[in-house]
């Protein structure tokens, strides 16, 4: 049984350096459009004296369950400990999974002989609002 390898590039130091490589350019291009589809923001002016939140690409392969490369994954984030309380935000609140969580439903899983699949959502988005407004760059 033959596979079709794809290269792994080495994950990017900059984003300079993952320009210079197609399939890092690809996954920004894909994280971008994502982004602008997602409408995350509004193109606007600076206003004067506006706390300004900085941003950055994240880098990372994402495998299949059997090891091989499924992609280069690209995300832009932004800085958030540059915000300021009160200003660029009042209340902050995460919702993520407790690890004891997936621990019981994984074991209902197991003692009733469900199937168990894992999959990864390229792009995931909270469509919330926002109270505050938020700058970046």
């Amino acid at each position: 049984m033959a596979f079709a390898a794809t290269a792994i590039s080495p994950i990017p130091g900059n984003y300079r350096t993952a320009l210079a490589d197609p399939q890092w350019r690809a996954a920004m291009a894909e994280e971008y459009q994502a982004l602008v589809d997602n409408d995350t923001w509004r193109l606007v002016p600076k206003p004067p004296g506006a706390n300004i939140v900085t941003g950055k690409w994240i880098y990372k392969h994402k495998y299949h369950s059997d090891g091989t490369l499924a992609r280069h994954k690209a995300r832009w984030v932004v800085r958030g400990f540059i915000q300021r309380h009160g200003v660029d935000y009042g209340e902050t609140f995460s919702l993520v999974v407790k690890p004891a969580t997936i621990r019981v439903v994984l074991s209902i899983a197991t003692s009733r002989h469900w199937p168990i699949h894992q999959f990864d959502v390229k792009n995931a988005f909270l469509h919330g609002r926002l109270e505050e407004i938020v700058y970046s760059q």
